[in-house]
């Protein structure tokens, strides 16, 4: 099975610019998290892009003078991995606790409700 590496958090929104425009330039990347939040630092965008290569969640290639970072993990293997990890440091691997905590905390909308049962009936008929 394929090790997923640990994101932080941070880095999660500099991998989550790559995973939606797909191969991009570490440009791209800084133009696309300063526009969201003008508190973003090129350079620690920079630093981000190093250490997400060198965890191997994304990889590149020299075009010209820039960089093209791509991908090297599917975004789904990594929210299942950060999901379990979250599940496992703070409800001690117990799903029912973690979902009456968001069920209780979180005004949910009926639509969202409405799904989360629709969600339960189809795992009950698996």
């Amino acid at each position: 099975m394929k090790k997923i590496p640990k994101i932080s958090e941070a880095e999660w929104e500099v991998i989550k610019v790559v995973w939606a425009k797909g191969p991009c330039s570490a440009r791209d990347v800084i133009a696309t998290l300063t526009r969201a939040d003008p508190t973003w630092h090129p350079k620690t965008i920079k630093t981000f892009l190093g250490r997400l290569v060198a965890k191997k969640a994304l990889g590149f290639r020299k075009e010209g003078r820039a960089y093209l970072y791509r991908p090297l993990v599917k975004q789904a293997e990594c929210v299942a991995e950060a999901s379990e990890t979250f599940l496992d440091r703070v409800f001690n691997g117990a799903l029912r606790p973690m979902l009456a905590h968001f069920v209780e905390s979180k005004n949910l909308s009926t639509a969202e409700i409405r799904e989360l049962k629709r969600l339960l009936e189809e795992k009950e008929e698996q």
